[in-house]
C-alpha cells in the first residue's frame, strides 16, 4: 500500500477535525498574545507586573527574595518539561506497537482500522508534546537569563545602567512567560488530538472544550478580575 493509499483510510472529516485543531490551536494562542486593548488576556496583565517587579527589584537590598522566585519558576518550567518528555517517550512507545494498539483502539472503537490510523493520530499527539517540550526548556534557558540580568543590575539605584538592565531583565523575563505558556497550550491541545482516537467527532468537541477553557482561564476568570481591579 503506498502513502497515497494510506491517506485515503482517513475520512473528510477526519481531515477537517485535525485542521480545525491545528487552526484552532494557533488562533488562540495568537489572540491571547495579541488581544484587543479594551481586553486584555491574564498572559498581558502578568508582563505589566512582570516590569512592574523589577523595578521594584532595584531597591530591594538583598535581592534574595527575587533570586527564589526566579528559581522556582525554572523548577517550574523543568518539571513540565520532564513531565513532556515521559508523555512523548510514552506515546511513541504506543506506536511502536501498532499490532496491539490497533486492536485495543478497535475494540474501543468498534471500528476496524489498520495499525496505520492509529499511529498517526498519536504522532498527532506526539508533535503538540514535543512543540511543548521546546517551549518549556526555553523558557527554562530565558529565566536563567533573566536571573543573570537581575545580578548584572547595579545595586546604587542612580546608577545610569541600573533601570535599563532592569528593564532588560523584565523583557526576557516576559519571553519566558510567554515561551511557558505556549508549552501550557500545547499540552492542553495535546489532550484534546488524544480524543482523535475515538473519532473525529469527539476530536472536534475536545478542541472546542479546550478552547473554552484557554478563554475563561485568560479573559474570564476571577484571577483576571482581580489583576484588572486589585481589592482594596
Amino acid at each position: 500500500m503506498t502513502w497515497t493509499d494510506r491517506f485515503t483510510l482517513f475520512s473528510s472529516l477526519d481531515f477537517a477535525a485535525l485542521a480545525f485543531v491545528i487552526i484552532s490551536w494557533a488562533i488562540v494562542g495568537w489572540v491571547i498574545e495579541n488581544p484587543p486593548a479594551h481586553r486584555p488576556s491574564v498572559s498581558m496583565l502578568m508582563g505589566q507586573y512582570r516590569r512592574e517587579w523589577m523595578v521594584q527589584m532595584t531597591t530591594r537590598q538583598p535581592r534574595i527574595f527575587d533570586a527564589q522566585i526566579i528559581g522556582s519558576l525554572r523548577q517550574g518550567t523543568a518539571f513540565f518539561a520532564s513531565t513532556s518528555m515521559l508523555a512523548i517517550g510514552g506515546t511513541l512507545a504506543m506506536v511502536g506497537n501498532g499490532e496491539e494498539l490497533s486492536g485495543f483502539a478497535n475494540e474501543l472503537t468498534l471500528g476496524t482500522d489498520p495499525a496505520f490510523v492509529w499511529e498517526v493520530k498519536l504522532m498527532t499527539v506526539a508533535l503538540f508534546l514535543t512543540n511543548a517540550f521546546l517551549k518549556f526548556v526555553w523558557s527554562n534557558r530565558l529565566f536563567g537569563y533573566t536571573a543573570v540580568l537581575v545580578a548584572a543590575t547595579p545595586n546604587d539605584i542612580t546608577d545610569p545602567r541600573c533601570l535599563p538592565r532592569s528593564r532588560q531583565a523584565a523583557e526576557i523575563g516576559i519571553t519566558a512567560a510567554r515561551g511557558f505558556n505556549r508549552g501550557l497550550r500545547s499540552l492542553y491541545f495535546a489532550l484534546a488530538a488524544a480524543a482523535w482516537i475515538v473519532g473525529a467527532v469527539p476530536l472536534i468537541a475536545a478542541t472546542f472544550f479546550t478552547i473554552g477553557v484557554l478563554y475563561r482561564r485568560e479573559f474570564a476568570s476571577a484571577s483576571r478580575k482581580i489583576l484588572m481591579d486589585p481589592p482594596s
